[in-house]
């Protein structure tokens, strides 16, 4: 299932409006009084399945790693590594290699060339 893209009223209008929502207020307010032609509001309606609710896009659940030992504990599966931000580079290519050998799917993976790997 796709996910509604909700926008901020006039973010495609001015520049220094950013995209991020916004509940829209004012007394006269299209988008706060849900006419046609204007984009829709956040609602309870919009909400995403059960099933899907807190995964990846993938349809795999996301578990933070920080160590190799903690890559262990995946199931290849139903579940997808995510390298903390925290981890250095030295770590963080041991758990690529540790990884790529038990077939653990990493989803913040560097993009090497082709030259590189």
């Amino acid at each position: 299932m796709q996910k509604h893209k909700f926008v901020r009223q006039e973010s495609w209008r001015y520049k220094k409006l950013k995209v991020n929502w916004r509940k829209p207020k004012g007394i006269d307010n299209k988008m706060r009084l849900q006419m046609k032609g204007w984009p829709p509001l956040v609602k309870v309606g919009y909400r995403s399945n059960r099933i899907g609710r807190g995964l990846h896009p993938s349809g795999l659940q996301e578990i933070i790693i920080h160590n190799v030992k903690e890559l262990s504990q995946i199931d290849p599966k139903t579940q997808a590594a995510r390298i903390a931000g925290t981890v250095g580079l030295k770590k963080r290519l041991e758990i690529l290699k540790e990884a790529r050998r038990i077939g653990v799917r990493v989803l913040n993976a560097p993009r090497l060339k082709q030259n590189e790997s």
